[in-house]
């Protein structure tokens, strides 16, 4: 007898709506035509339920669904028996689980929505695994048991008996809307949180004097994600968990914050890290985990590899341990050959003036310059030099400085400006927000294979833009910057 593939259903409750389509899945399905309650859709229910132990995974369902909701994977072998955890039914869930060193910092990468920041919760203790029993969840000593044996069940039984104090630095997006809620000036937040007493050490090396009498509902995501860092690693305890600590900072920033996160280990103490910054990754890290699998529907958490080990084989997609490939391609970076000048002669060149922008105590002077339309030019800098303001001018959102009284001419560019913080108050569907903001373009068969695929925006055109993340509020604004001067 051939042995059955198992498989994962899942139901976007976000994009099914049964009152809205003629429940296309459960009609269409062939094991519902022989008899059996494979897909039900009951008269209240919000979403369908799909009965994984009956499908045979045909993915009829998956193609006749109108709002493209549902989605059908077939397993690898035997990993249905790791289930560390599971929401519900048809629901993401998290196979295996990282084992965290003491004196080691851990290092964890993967895509988005492929559970890390789930399997950073399980450790903190912010959710108790499952193990994939979401009726009758396990209690601590089952789940002990499951992973008696592993140096898991000695983190857990520490865990448990309250030994282990973990603290976790969360996304900086998470912070930034929970901002409002922390009263107070930087200063008094940080002397709440200084039990090691060395806050005046910490500020000095994130750089936060600057900021420290400074309201913390009013700081930039670089200012937030710094305060974050210190905010944990001025606290007493035994695990310390950043998630993403990178993001918004730039350059000099990121090592000075990596140099903070590895100054906690000590010979009793965990740090896991999670980063998608490779370089900022392999500097901080001893070993690393990477997570694979399908975002929002399953995510698979490998066997430790060293730091170098661990890299090469998020890059390349494929585990050599297990023999699996979890992508089609690898990641290379490229290195374009350089054009002849004669070559670049031949695209349209724009200039623009030497100019200069006050605003308060900052003054930022921009010297004459050019490019070409056959350029990506990037401007590398830290944080609060004026970037921002350059991109702004250009854009002719900002005005430079008169000189002598007379004002700085600005030629006239046709300019799709996406700005750094994305707060999109739409009220509707992504479908209806592109087709508002760029109607041509989105439905546009090359825009379409270049823009709409790469980002995976069909996962997100049915979805209100008031529910989506902070990662998918990005790609939908990236989405519409490009649309807008596509032609």
């Amino acid at each position: 007898m051939a042995q059955r593939l198992n498989r994962v259903a899942v139901v976007e409750e976000d994009r099914c709506k049964p009152k809205k389509c003629g429940q296309e899945c459960k009609r269409n399905c062939p094991v519902v035509k022989i008899g059996k309650h494979c897909i039900e859709v009951g008269p209240k229910s919000k979403s369908a339920l799909i009965s994984e132990e009956l499908c045979i995974g045909c993915g009829i369902c998956v193609k006749k669904c109108p709002f493209g909701a549902i989605t059908i994977i077939n397993l690898p072998k035997d990993l249905d028996r790791d289930t560390t955890h599971r929401f519900g039914p048809n629901s993401f869930k998290l196979h295996r689980l990282t084992v965290p060193r003491p004196g080691q910092v851990l290092g964890l990468v993967g895509i988005n929505g492929i559970g890390k920041s789930t399997a950073l919760n399980i450790l903190a203790g912010v959710i108790k695994p499952n193990l994939g029993r979401f009726n009758n969840p396990p209690d601590w000593h089952e789940v002990l048991a499951y992973f008696h044996g592993s140096e898991l069940q000695n983190y857990f039984k520490c865990m448990v008996e309250d030994n282990l104090k973990p603290i976790m630095k969360p996304q900086v997006e998470i912070i930034h809307k929970n901002r409002n809620s922390f009263r107070g000036i930087v200063g008094q937040l940080l002397d709440r949180k200084d039990e090691r007493g060395m806050k005046d050490q910490l500020c000095n090396e994130l750089q936060l004097s600057e900021i420290i009498d400074r309201e913390v509902a009013k700081l930039s995501g670089g200012e937030l994600q710094r305060v974050g860092i210190a905010a944990a690693a001025l606290q007493s305890a035994e695990i310390y968990m950043f998630d993403e600590p990178s993001s918004y900072l730039d350059v000099r920033q990121r090592l000075n914050a990596a140099r903070v996160i590895m100054s906690l280990l000590r010979t009793n103490s965990y740090v896991i890290v999670v980063e998608h910054d490779l370089s900022v990754l392999d500097y901080m890290s001893d070993y690393v985990c990477c997570l694979y699998g399908k975002p929002g529907a399953y995510g698979v958490v490998t066997l430790p590899f060293s730091v170098r080990e661990g890299v090469n084989i998020f890059l390349a997609g494929f585990i050599p341990t297990e023999n699996l490939r979890f992508r089609d391609e690898s990641l290379t970076f490229k290195i374009a050959d350089a054009q002849e000048d004669a070559e670049i002669k031949t695209y349209q060149q724009y200039k623009y003036p030497t100019m200069s922008k006050t605003i308060g105590n900052f003054k930022l002077t921009v010297m004459e310059g050019e490019f070409t339309d056959s350029q990506i030019v990037v401007m590398l800098g830290e944080n609060g030099t004026g970037k921002t303001t350059f991109i702004r001018m250009l854009a002719g959102v900002e005005k430079p400085d008169t000189l002598d009284g007379v004002d700085i001419e600005v030629p006239e560019f046709y300019v799709s400006y996406k700005p750094q913080k994305i707060e999109l108050t739409y009220q509707g569907t992504v479908r209806q927000f592109l087709h508002e903001k760029i109607r041509d373009s989105y439905t546009h068969p090359q825009f379409v294979s270049d823009v709409m695929k790469p980002l995976k925006m069909e996962q997100l055109i049915d979805q209100e833009v008031q529910h989506l993340s902070c990662g998918q509020q990005q790609r939908v604004a990236i989405c519409v910057c490009l649309g807008k001067i596509f032609t």
